[in-house]
Formats: C-alpha cells, sequence, structure tokens
C-alpha cells in the first residue's frame, strides 16, 4: 500500500485495495483543503494533518464493532471537533475508468455558467469543467488528491429517461488524458447510485469529507 493518499487511491482505481487487515492508516492531508476518512473494505484510511496517535487513541474509545469505527458518528464528531471543520454527509465512493471517443451524448460546454452544481463544485474542486444537454449538466473537477471528480445533474421534468446514466456515462468520455474518474453518492441517494453504477463506475469504499469552514 503506498504511503499517500494519491497513491492509495491511484492504486483503488486499478483494483488493488488496501489490506483487509481491520485496521487503519493515517496518512497526511493531500492539500489543506482537503482532510477526511475513507473506509475501503476491512481497511480505513484517515487523512489528517492531525497527530496520528491522536486519531488512533479517538477510535480506540469507540464502542462499536472496530471495522466501523471509523465512519461511527462518535469518531466523526469528534474529529470534526478537533479540527474545527464541517462535513455534509458519508459517500459511497466509486470509479471508473475512461472511455474513448466523444460521448454519445450531445453536448455544449459552458463557462461560468452558475448553474448550482458548478457553484458547489467550484468550492470543492479545481479546474471546474461543465457540459450542459437538454434537461442536464455533468461537472468535471480536480477534487481530493487531485483526481478528477464527476457530479451530474438532472432537472426534473426528464427524470426516469436515462439521462442520469447517459451523463454519468458521458463523464467517462470527458475525463482528460485517459485517466480515471471519481464520483461520490450519498448512500440515500438511490437513484443517483443506480445512474453511476449503470454507468460502469465501481464502488470502492465510503467516504466521509471534512470541510473547512
Amino acid at each position: 500500500m503506498g504511503s499517500t493518499l494519491t497513491d492509495i487511491l491511484d492504486a483503488a482505481a486499478h483494483g488493488s485495495f488496501p489490506p483487509p487487515d481491520g485496521g487503519t492508516t493515517v496518512v497526511p492531508q493531500p492539500s489543506r483543503r482537503d482532510a477526511g476518512v475513507i473506509a475501503f473494505t476491512g481497511h480505513s484510511v484517515v487523512f489528517t494533518d492531525e497527530d496520528p496517535q491522536w486519531v488512533r487513541r479517538t477510535l480506540a474509545t469507540i464502542d462499536c464493532d472496530p471495522l466501523a469505527a471509523t465512519m461511527n458518528p462518535r469518531f466523526l464528531g469528534a474529529l470534526l471537533d478537533h479540527t474545527r471543520r464541517s462535513m455534509d454527509t458519508i459517500d459511497l465512493l466509486t470509479v471508473a475508468s475512461s472511455l474513448d471517443g466523444p460521448p454519445a451524448l450531445p453536448l455544449t460546454a459552458l463557462a461560468d455558467a452558475g448553474h448550482p452544481r458548478e457553484v458547489r463544485a467550484r468550492r470543492r474542486r479545481d479546474e471546474v469543467r461543465v457540459w450542459a444537454t437538454d434537461g442536464g449538466v455533468v461537472v468535471l473537477g480536480r477534487g481530493v488528491a487531485g483526481r478528477w471528480e464527476a457530479a451530474i445533474e438532472v432537472d426534473d421534468e426528464h427524470r426516469h429517461r436515462g439521462l442520469g446514466r447517459a451523463l454519468a456515462t458521458a463523464a467517462r468520455h470527458l475525463v482528460p488524458d485517459g485517466q480515471p474518474v471519481w464520483a461520490q453518492q450519498a448512500a440515500g441517494n438511490a437513484r443517483s447510485v443506480r445512474a453511476f453504477q449503470a454507468a460502469g463506475f465501481r464502488p470502492v469504499g465510503a467516504e466521509a469529507l471534512l470541510l473547512a469552514t
């Protein structure tokens, strides 16, 4: 397993995961913006600039299955308080390989469109790019550890027609340089989970991002 979050994510994108040994690896934040926890099968990675010993002592106080400790609300709450950060939710973390050629979906590149998805992405990602089609948008940007991350939005009147799947698939064609593309879906957003998995995104773990306030 690599010694940086970038190494760990690159390996996971290609199907090589941390050992399912019940352990927790603590690595430095890849940037001041990005801190959090990723729980893979049987192994968690905490990326923070806080003292690793504090992380391990705090995990040891959590009264739950040790495999679940890093995603337990009590640990996440302690980590949020200690770092003075905030978070939204625990997401399903997924990844897909790039696809050759242009997307089948007709798309128009937008510059500073002001779409809510774009505004939200610019707070959490760099090099944000936006494309629109009738009824939806797809957004790409560099997020955690510089990985390419995709997000989509489908207008209410265009739902249940396969557009979400088509937009997620388009992201695989649009990602630069043949790199993998990542996407997070809230576990309760079953519609989004289905769309990304239908587009070939594979679940790799759960992720809690801690946002700088």
